[in-house]
C-alpha cells in the first residue's frame, strides 16, 4: 500500500495528477517531485543550508507548489509573498527573513526589481522573464538527476497580515524529521475535518498560497494523494463550474467567498452540480448568521467553520452543531486550550466576556526578531489574537470582536461585529465595516461605512432604509449614528478587512488610545 507523501506517491504512481493548474494544465506527481528535486539540488549547490531562507513572490501555481516541497525537503524557511505588496514592502520582507534566493513571477517584474537589489543577480530567479533575473529553469539544471544530498524537513515561514504596523514572521524551530513523512500534526489536522489520504477527495484552492491556511491545505491535499485544482483569481460561477468539473470534495473558503456566490442569480446556483462536496471549509473572518444559513440551505450540512492563527490553537464546529449553536465558532481542537481571561489574567466563567487565549501544544512559534510582540501576546503559556468573546456553559467558544475594534461610547463597550453582520443582511449591503469615529461628549459614536451592491449608490434614502433596517435588529445604543460609502471596502484576498485604512482619516487630529 502507498504510503502519503508527495515522493512517496510520485513513487508508487508518478503519473497520478497532483495539481490541476489555472490554466487547466495537469501536473502528475513524479512531474512535481522531479521539479522540487532540480530546485532543492540547485539551491544546496548555490550553498544554502538548513535553517537558511528563500522568499517567492508567485502566483497560484505548479511553480509556486515545487518551489515548496524543495524548501520543505532541504530544511529551508520558505516565505511566500503576498504579492499586493509593492517594492519597498517585499524588500522588506526580503531582508527581515534573510533570504539567501528570491525566486519572482513576471507579472510583478516591477515589484520584484525593487524588492530584489539586496541579492546577487545569481541568487535571484525569475518564471518568465524579469531583467536582472536568471530564469528559473536554470536552478538546478547542471545538478545530477535526483533527491538533494541534504535531505531534512523545511518549514514555511509566514508573515502576519500587518493590519497594524510592519508584518512580523511567524518562524517555527526545525524537527529534523524525515521530510518523505507527512508530519503526524497534518494527519491530525485534516482529521478534524474528516479528511483521510487517498479516499477520493479532490481539493479546490480559489485564494493565493500565501496565505497560511490556504497553502497548509493545498500541501496536505496533495500528500494525501487528493488532486488539487488551483485557481488563479477566484470568480463565483467558475468556482461552481470546477466543483462540477472535477467534482471537488474540500475546500478552504472565507465568509466573502460565501456573500459573492450568494449574489450570484437563482439560475445560475442552479445550473451547476455540487453534489460532490464534503467539506466546505471557512475561517479568517466573520461570517454573518444569515450569509453562513444560506449557505447550509444551499450546499446542505457540508459547511465546517475553523477559528484558529498561525501563531496556534484554534477550534471547530460542524454544520449540524452551528445550527444548535448559531454564532459559535466551535470548541476547542483536540490538543487545544482555550481560555477567556479578564484584564487581570484570571480565567473567567462562561457567558462572560472577556479576552480569548489559545494555545496548541507546547505552543513554541515566535515573531522572528521580535521577542518583544511574542511575549506581549501572551499570559502565562497562552497566546491571543486580541479577540474578545466568551465561553457558553457547554464550552463552545463565541466570539464578539477584535479588542481593538472596540468601541467605547460613552462608557458603554460597543462590538463592531455584531452590528456589520446584522446590515450585512440587508439586501442593498455587499459589505460592511463598522468603527467609532470621535466625538465630543459621547468620546466615540458609532460610524457604518457600506459597500452597495453592484447597481446601487449610496443615497439619503438608502441611508434611511438602512438605518431603520438596524433598529429594527439592534438595540439604540448599537446603532451607527452615521453611513459613509465606498465602491469596495480594503479586504485582502482572504477576506481580512483592513479597517484602519478606513478608520485612521477619522481619527486625524484626534488621540485614540487604540
Amino acid at each position: 500500500m502507498t504510503a502519503p507523501g508527495l515522493w512517496n506517491i510520485a513513487a508508487a504512481e508518478p503519473g497520478l495528477t497532483a495539481v490541476v493548474d489555472p490554466d487547466g494544465g495537469e501536473v502528475s506527481y513524479g512531474s512535481l517531485a522531479a521539479a522540487a528535486d532540480r530546485y532543492g539540488r540547485g539551491l544546496q549547490a548555490m550553498g544554502l543550508r538548513p535553517g537558511d531562507s528563500i522568499v517567492v513572490l508567485l502566483p497560484n501555481g505548479s511553480d509556486l507548489l515545487a518551489m515548496y516541497f524543495a524548501a520543505m525537503q532541504t530544511g529551508l524557511y520558505i516565505v511566500p509573498v503576498n504579492w499586493h505588496l509593492i517594492g519597498p514592502e517585499v524588500a522588506y520582507l526580503v531582508a527581515d527573513s534573510g533570504a539567501k534566493a528570491f525566486v519572482a513571477s513576471e507579472r510583478f517584474a516591477e515589484t520584484a526589481i525593487v524588492a530584489g537589489e539586496s541579492l546577487p543577480p545569481e541568487a535571484r530567479f525569475a518564471v518568465g522573464t524579469i531583467g536582472g533575473f536568471r530564469p528559473l529553469a536554470e536552478l538546478g539544471a547542471d545538478e545530477p538527476v535526483g533527491r538533494p544530498d541534504i535531505r531534512t524537513s523545511g518549514a514555511p515561514m509566514l508573515y502576519t497580515s500587518g493590519t497594524t504596523g510592519r508584518p512580523k514572521g511567524v518562524r517555527r524551530a526545525l524537527t529534523g524529521a524525515d521530510p518523505d513523512d507527512v508530519p503526524a500534526a497534518g494527519v491530525w489536522f485534516f482529521g478534524i475535518f474528516d479528511l483521510k489520504p487517498f479516499d477520493g477527495h479532490v481539493h479546490l484552492c480559489g485564494s493565493p498560497l500565501y496565505h497560511t491556511a490556504v497553502l497548509n491545505f493545498v500541501a496536505l491535499s496533495i500528500q494525501f494523494g487528493h488532486t488539487t485544482v488551483l485557481m488563479d483569481r477566484w470568480d463565483a460561477e467558475e468556482m461552481l463550474r470546477l466543483i462540477e468539473k472535477h467534482r471537488v470534495t474540500h475546500s478552504h473558503m472565507v465568509p466573502t467567498q460565501f456573500r459573492r456566490l450568494l449574489a450570484l442569480p437563482e439560475e445560475v446556483r442552479a445550473r451547476y452540480d455540487v453534489s460532490s462536496l464534503r467539506v466546505a471549509i471557512h475561517g479568517a473572518a466573520p461570517c454573518p448568521l444569515e450569509v453562513k444559513r444560506r449557505m447550509i440551505d444551499w450546499w446542505g450540512p457540508v459547511v465546517t467553520e475553523y477559528y484558529a492563527a498561525t501563531e496556534g490553537g484554534g477550534t471547530v464546529i460542524t454544520a449540524t452543531d452551528w445550527l444548535r449553536k448559531p454564532g459559535s465558532v466551535g470548541l476547542p481542537w483536540p490538543g487545544s486550550v482555550v481560555k477567556v481571561l479578564g484584564d487581570d489574567g484570571a480565567e473567567l466563567p462562561p457567558g462572560e466576556v472577556g479576552t480569548v487565549y489559545m494555545r496548541m501544544g507546547a505552543s513554541t512559534f515566535e515573531y522572528y526578531k521580535d521577542k518583544a510582540k511574542t511575549d506581549a501576546g501572551r499570559v502565562r503559556d497562552l497566546f491571543t489574537l486580541g479577540d474578545v468573546g466568551y465561553l457558553d456553559e457547554d464550552g463552545y467558544l463565541f466570539l464578539c470582536d477584535r479588542k481593538a475594534d472596540m468601541i467605547i461610547s460613552g462608557g458603554v463597550n460597543v462590538y463592531p461585529a455584531e452590528i456589520e453582520g446584522e446590515l450585512a443582511c440587508h439586501p442593498s449591503v455587499a459589505d460592511v465595516a463598522v468603527f467609532g469615529i470621535p466625538h465630543s461628549d459621547w468620546g466615540e459614536e458609532i460610524k457604518a461605512v457600506v459597500q452597495p451592491v453592484d447597481g446601487l449608490e449610496g443615497t439619503p434614502e438608502l441611508t434611511e432604509e438602512l438605518l431603520a433596517f438596524a433598529a429594527s435588529r439592534l438595540a439604540k445604543f448599537k446603532l451607527p449614528r452615521s453611513i459613509d460609502y465606498v465602491a469596495e471596502l480594503p479586504r485582502d484576498p482572504n477576506g481580512k478587512l483592513y479597517k484602519r485604512r478606513l478608520r485612521d482619516p477619522y481619527w486625524q487630529g484626534h488621540d485614540r488610545a487604540i
